[in-house]
């Protein structure tokens, strides 16, 4: 079967499609012909070897897919521990959920990784209480924009975006964001980021960060919160090493800096259900509205990483392994 494999970490030029014996499937396992794979910031780091888990070579990426059984059946979405930018996967039973017809292979992919993550960094990590300001860094990416609309369904007093442009600031706007910033001013000094999430808030500290660049991003949101604030990490996008946080410094203001990441939820599968329950059933119905970031064939992998670093891209990156 065709699928993406790797012999050596690098950067986007190190992807390469090529024949692979095809997956068997294990104990709860089944094996799955994949209609659309999904992209993450999370693979660039993969194939990078710079991300929170040591990866070994050959591998395949990805660690999602949209599929049907082999021989028939319902069409679902899956997580996985790798593998996905391939024509053929196997799959954990407990790790699968029904796609309703309503719901389409783009959006569906945009919920099964992302969304989770965006459900999970306000309901689980932030505790998001009605009325608070909730700060999104990169609104118009596929977390983002997500927790955007999730924090305005669930009560959020103010929710602020940042974006990297004036085209994908307007966008966070529509799906919900009450103001924008952009990222850049933190690029020379921390405290003019801070200055401006706080002037989006009316002058006021906020109470919630959900924070994914880590650098002076990360010590310009950490100084922007108000008393009892959290700042929730999921992510290391400027590939900088985040500061350190002296204790004082979380005393002094009672702040909290929380980590997030996936993969504790997919040991406790409870957890995902949960999320994918609330999350499909809301883009079915319309109330929730994925972004749709582009297409690409399988063999056109590469443009996407490029694309995705670049920060040419909004929403939800997939691929299409049958091209």
């Amino acid at each position: 079967m065709r699928a993406v494999q790797i012999t050596e970490f690098g950067g986007p030029g190190v992807l390469n499609v090529v024949d692979v014996p095809e997956p068997e499937a294990g104990d709860g396992q089944k094996l799955y012909d994949v209609s659309t794979a999904g992209v993450n910031f999370a693979d660039t780091h993969q194939i990078e070897n710079s991300y929170l888990a040591a990866q070994q070579l050959p591998l395949i990426p990805g660690a999602e897919f949209v599929g049907t059984p082999v021989g028939g059946g319902q069409r679902v979405v899956g997580l996985l521990d790798g593998g996905g930018y391939a024509e053929r996967v196997a799959a954990n039973d407990r790790l699968t959920w029904a796609v309703p017809d309503a719901v389409s292979d783009e959006q569906a992919l945009s919920l099964v990784l992302q969304g989770t993550t965006a459900w999970h960094l306000l309901r689980t990590s932030a505790h998001l209480a009605e009325g608070e300001t909730v700060v999104v860094i990169a609104g118009a990416g596929g977390v983002g924009s997500l927790a955007v609309q999730l924090a305005r369904r669930w009560g959020a007093g103010r929710v602020i975006a940042t974006a990297s442009s004036p085209e994908k600031r307007a966008l966070a706007e529509e799906l919900g964001a009450h103001a924008t910033v952009d990222p850049a001013l933190a690029d020379d000094d921390p405290k003019q980021f801070t200055g401006a999430l706080r002037e989006a808030n009316g002058g006021k500290p906020v109470d919630i960060v959900l924070e994914m660049t880590g650098g002076n991003v990360f010590s310009g949101s950490l100084s922007a919160l108000a008393p009892f604030g959290r700042l929730v990490t999921y992510g290391m996008a400027a590939r900088q090493e985040t500061p350190s946080v002296p204790p004082g410094m979380l005393m002094q203001k009672s702040r909290a800096v929380l980590g997030f990441w996936l993969a504790h939820c997919m040991a406790r599968p409870d957890m995902l259900d949960a999320a994918m329950t609330d999350l499909l059933a809301m883009t079915a119905d319309g109330s929730l509205k994925p972004v749709a970031g582009g297409r690409y064939p399988l063999s056109n992998v590469k443009d996407a990483h490029q694309d995705l670093l670049a920060r040419r891209t909004t929403g939800k990156l997939v691929l299409d392994p049958r091209r």
